[in-house]
């Protein structure tokens, strides 16, 4: 999901705001995955206010501010509206694609933020669906899509791929070493409809050693295809600066080196020519007790920056 802040949320010491802003992903779409970093004053030389949240909640509503919610997942969108329902007065939620920040924001009558928080991972909710197929471990359709209303499911892109093209999304957007025969194994399945069969066609290729991170790669590569993740990550990353006022912070959430490298190296094109300066040198990762308490913030990376005024 994506956030995008209006007005004084950065501008006001957090005890003043009501708010309580988390800039990491929020599991089951309520508790943050790693609850630190809530002010500005955890990143190098910053003082103690509010700098980004996914998950907005509020104490009471203000009409100074404004925050929009970006998300091809209706569900997630629907649980928002729920947990936000006494807020709405300064929510807008939006059920698109955050590649399309621009004309979202056209349509609510703004031409730049003062804040974008963007969290590139999926929920528990999501990944424990029966009805969605993001999780190796749950049961259910090939789907993955994140707009079930839109698109090609899992299922009708392993059909209408051929051989080489399952090779070709393993090994770019899984980096599975294994690709091949993956992929051999998929197309010799007599059925390709559920998790289970595709389950099994890797079980069948594969040894048992360390099989679970040949799911995990599989099922990631499967999604990102699917969802077509690194395209419309990449178009935001051009032209996010745009609409992010001087001043204003962006944090980006990731949850693998394919999303991260794209990150890391649009921050530093931004920074070398003056517009952007990077406020994590290292992106933030999750501590052990973090870890300890939910063990899908051990993949969390973030990164943070500020527009150069």
């Amino acid at each position: 999901m994506m956030i995008l802040l209006k007005k004084s949320l950065f501008n006001e010491p957090a005890s003043s705001t009501g708010f309580r802003l988390n800039p990491y992903s929020c599991d089951d779409y309520g508790g943050p995955v790693v609850p630190r970093y809530t002010t500005r004053r955890d990143l190098p030389g910053r003082d103690n206010r509010p700098w980004g949240a996914r998950h907005t909640s509020s104490k009471r509503t203000d009409r100074r501010r404004k925050v929009v919610g970006i998300d091809r997942d209706e569900e997630a969108l629907d649980i928002c509206k729920q947990n936000l329902k006494t807020s709405s007065s300064f929510l807008s939620l939006h059920h698109n694609s955050y590649a399309n920040l621009d004309n979202i924001l056209a349509a609510e009558g703004l031409s730049a933020v003062h804040g974008i928080l963007l969290d590139l991972g999926l929920s528990s909710l999501q990944l424990g669906s029966k009805n969605r197929g993001f999780s190796y471990r749950s049961e259910g359709p090939l789907d993955m899509r994140f707009d079930q209303s839109n698109g090609s499911n899992a299922k009708k892109l392993i059909d209408q791929a051929d051989r080489e093209s399952l090779v070709q999304i393993f090994k770019e957007y899984g980096e599975e070493r294994l690709a091949s025969r993956i992929a051999k194994s998929i197309k010799e399945m007599t059925a390709m409809n559920t998790i289970a069969d595709l389950r099994e066609a890797i079980r069948r290729c594969t040894p048992p050693n360390h099989r679970d991170r040949t799911f995990a790669r599989i099922f990631q590569a499967l999604r990102i295809a699917v969802n077509g993740e690194l395209d419309i990550l990449q178009q935001f990353l051009a032209k996010f600066i745009d609409f992010l006022r001087p001043g204003g912070r962006i944090v980006i959430i990731s949850y693998h080196s394919l999303e991260d490298r794209l990150v890391k190296h649009s921050f530093k094109e931004l920074a070398s020519g003056g517009t952007l300066d990077i406020l994590t040198k290292r992106p933030i990762t999750a501590t052990e007790k973090e870890r300890k308490n939910n063990r899908r913030a051990g993949s969390a990376k973030l990164r943070a920056a500020v527009k150069v005024a």
